[in-house]
């Protein structure tokens, strides 16, 4: 399963253009966060991580939406 993870750091922000890419990847569950990326506790990231199983795939639009570093 492809499992996509989007995050924006501010409520005015907006997480469409993510969501839209991470579907037309194949993402068959996306999970979202409004919160900045130096944040220690980020509860969809966290809840992504517990649904993760062996052999599933997590998809990105870029590399800092998951980690700063």
């Amino acid at each position: 399963m492809i499992l996509g993870y989007a995050r924006v750091s501010k409520d005015d922000q907006n997480l469409d253009a993510q969501t839209d890419a991470l579907t037309d990847a194949g993402a068959e569950r996306i999970y979202a966060d409004t919160i900045t990326g130096t944040a220690r506790k980020r509860p969809e990231l966290d809840r992504m991580l517990d649904q993760l199983r062996e052999g599933d795939v997590i998809a990105v639009t870029k590399y800092d939406r998951l980690a700063r570093s």
